[in-house]
């Protein structure tokens, strides 16, 4: 199991109460995040077709865009 050490700045964001409504994050934080989660998917549809017909790195990345794309749209 990979374990991803990535430190995280956070501020949190509160109500009139003072109770933690939201967070907000730097975008280069987000962006490594979104990085991390795209290669999880991309490694979990690799996984989910091992027994079907294997797509080279370069082709599976091209069709886990496609699909990327096309829930965009939607």
């Amino acid at each position: 199991m990979l374990l991803i050490n990535l430190e995280i700045t956070k501020n949190y964001v509160m109500d009139e109460n003072q109770q933690p409504i939201a967070v907000q994050i730097p975008i280069a934080d987000f962006e490594k995040i979104e990085e991390i989660l795209e290669n999880y998917g991309l490694v979990q549809l690799m996984k989910e077709s091992e027994n079907e017909e294997r797509l080279s790195k370069h082709e599976a990345w091209k069709y886990y865009q496609y699909l990327k794309n096309k829930n965009m749209e939607s």
